[in-house]
């Protein structure tokens, strides 16, 4: 079908709702574990121990966070989470993911955090960080140019399996600084709601404010390619998504991508009418944080960096002229015996490769463990602390650039091009079968991987 064919699909028509459902958290998360989900998460270490996709260590060939991201997406059914932690480690190995991370050039790098989901430097009140995103800039012209330069662009070292499609890959990058690098610095951040859990998730604005419904038509392979496979290779770190300007087309756009998504993430969608906004982000975001645009206190421009928080003085002491975060692949390591973590910037710029220190920050965080009887299984002493270091791809710096092959899966359910789509997702159909007394008044379920 062409594009002018988007002019003629009947328009179903979206209403907005600053009402949506508990989602529970942090139950589910390390520390919030119910028995039978301790129990549970035994049996899926056990398994994908003797399958050969998990060394207990020490240290641990992945960090228990990241390992539970798998049974929430998976709903808590072992051999279902084996099967997609077996696929993303497969797909993270053939990929070169962890190669792709290190040598990625830092022009290709910020091509791709100008098209997608940017931090804003500010978390909400549990602590996870907030991320926005303006579809508006994600224009068939930019996708198809973009897309253009990265299949034929020698940007990083990783090699491809050939069923990837390599204009996409540079995105994984971005989904890489999220999991290995915003996120373990987040949750050394004690300011929050719930400091004991580690923060696996990422809140976003979704503006898409001045998109047109041929707009989004044009971008439907785009976005239904990066989803799937942030469906399946990152599952379950994305938390509240806000959606901002949602046009009376906005149904119809569901009815394209509804298909493509578990609806796991129902409950989390806000869709917000223009006088809803400012209240209902206030509701789980303080107002500093929440940028102008949206009726907040925080000056950030689409396509900025990060705005340093002043609760991180005292706690980040930066380094070698730096000021805030730099854009490019960032991963913390180990200082002083442990009892610091030093935020280490990678990628090649103007053909070296990179390797300075940003800032170091107290390495305070404790990890909880899942279950009391887990050295029965892993070999783990129970109660032990684990450092959010431990040799998870997702949360740890790979020691040196020379070899940095290390298969995590990356557990992230959007925060990208497919975010977008993720977040946009509106599941009519199960809000219209679901009991009134189990949904919130108002709400339009949505769902993401």
């Amino acid at each position: 079908m062409s594009s002018d064919a988007a002019a003629t699909i009947p328009i179903t028509p979206v209403k907005s709702t600053a009402s949506a459902s508990d989602v529970g958290y942090p139950n589910g998360h390390l520390g919030h574990l119910t028995p039978h989900q301790e129990e549970t998460f035994l049996k899926f270490k056990q398994a994908v121990t003797e399958r050969g996709l998990y060394k207990p260590g020490p240290p641990a060939s992945h960090d228990d966070p990241l390992l539970l991201r798998y049974l929430r997406a998976r709903r808590w059914v072992v051999e279902d989470a084996c099967k997609q932690f077996s696929d993303t480690e497969a797909w993270r190995k053939a990929n070169d993911i962890d190669v792709l991370y290190h040598t990625i050039d830092i022009d290709a790098y910020e091509s791709s955090r100008r098209l997608y989901p940017q931090w804003t430097g500010r978390r909400d009140r549990r602590g996870i960080p907030l991320y926005v995103f303006e579809i508006q800039h994600l224009d068939t012209k930019t996708v198809t140019e973009y897309e253009r330069t990265g299949a034929k662009s020698t940007f990083s070292d990783a090699k491809t399996d050939g069923k990837t499609n390599p204009g996409l890959l540079r995105l994984f990058s971005l989904y890489e600084n999220l999991t290995r690098f915003n996120m373990p610095f987040c949750t050394q951040l004690p300011d929050r709601e719930f400091p004991e859990v580690p923060i696996t998730m990422s809140t976003n604005i979704v503006d898409v404010s001045n998109v047109g419904l041929k707009q989004f038509w044009n971008l439907k392979n785009h976005m239904q390619v990066a989803s799937q496979l942030a469906t399946a290779h990152y599952p379950e770190t994305l938390d509240r998504i806000f959606i901002i300007g949602a046009p009376f087309f906005f149904g119809t756009v569901w009815g394209w991508v509804k298909r493509w998504f578990d609806p796991i993430t129902v409950s989390k969608i806000f869709i917000l009418n223009a006088n809803e906004v400012k209240s209902t982000l206030e509701s789980f975001i303080d107002v500093r944080n929440i940028p102008k645009k949206y009726g907040g206190e925080l000056d950030f421009a689409w396509g900025q960096l990060s705005v340093p928080d002043p609760s991180w003085e005292g706690i980040v002491e930066w380094e070698n002229g730096h000021k805030r975060f730099p854009s490019g692949p960032l991963l913390w390591e180990e200082v002083e015996g442990g009892k610091r973590l030093a935020c280490i910037g990678y990628g090649r710029e103007k053909g070296k490769d990179r390797h300075q220190t940003i800032c170091t920050i107290p390495n305070n965080f404790v990890m909880p463990h899942a279950a009391a009887h887990a050295q029965a299984a892993t070999g783990e002493p129970a109660g032990a602390a684990e450092s959010m270091t431990t040799s998870n791809s997702e949360t740890t710096a790979v020691p040196t650039p020379a070899n940095p092959v290390e298969a995590a899966p990356k557990t992230d359910e959007a925060i990208t091009s497919g975010a977008a789509v993720e977040k946009l997702a509106l599941d009519d159909e199960k809000k219209a079968t679901k009991p009134a007394s189990e949904t919130p008044a108002a709400a339009v379920p949505v769902t993401a991987a």
